[in-house]
């Protein structure tokens, strides 16, 4: 989470000087995005600093743990790549800035939302990587709220502003992995 934030950090800035033309986002959004925090950062690190949730402690073999370091680089290499190619594009809530562009390039040429793939990686390492049962798995159940309560609203505010080019770019492309067969 702490990479996460070191490559979010430059596109907040730029993303707070650009003017807003639609704006989407609810208190849910805002809520799920806080529990995401919590469950993702939070609980992890009373987890590590903390005896507090020793009551959930158990081993997990040292190849689950290798694995989900694994998983972790690439989900975090997923994240860095989806925002270096959205650019000045990226929002972290529900809304099209001035001058927003369709992003088809890049990772976004075969997948239509690799940060979320890439927090799924992340959640999923997280539950590999601690061997606790409160915090390895606190950040699956709201991130996976945060994901199908959010992404279905996210597909209809782009198909509203780019109609039918998103629509073709919808049906050649993958929701959170590539197509094994792009149109």
């Amino acid at each position: 989470w702490v990479t996460n934030f070191v490559i979010r950090a430059p596109h907040i800035r730029v993303h707070q000087r650009t003017p807003v033309r639609t704006k989407r986002n609810s208190r849910a959004d805002t809520s799920l995005f806080f529990s995401v925090g919590v469950g993702g950062f939070l609980i992890p690190l009373l987890y590590v600093f903390t005896p507090l949730l020793s009551f959930a402690d158990y081993s997990i073999p040292l190849g689950v743990g290798v694995t989900g370091v694994a998983i972790l680089v690439i989900g975090d290499w997923v994240f860095w790549k989806a925002h270096k190619d959205l650019g000045r594009n990226w929002s972290p809530v529900l809304e099209i800035r001035e001058d927003h562009k369709l992003v088809t390039e890049g990772i976004y040429r075969r997948i239509r939302h690799p940060m979320y793939s890439s927090l799924w990686l992340l959640v999923v390492a997280q539950a590999m990587i601690l061997p606790n049962y409160v915090a390895g798995f606190s950040g699956l159940l709201p991130f996976g709220m945060l994901y199908f309560l959010r992404v279905g609203n996210e597909e209809r505010m782009m198909l509203e502003e780019f109609g039918s080019e998103y629509e073709q770019y919808r049906h050649k492309t993958g929701r959170l992995v590539p197509k094994l067969r792009p149109h």
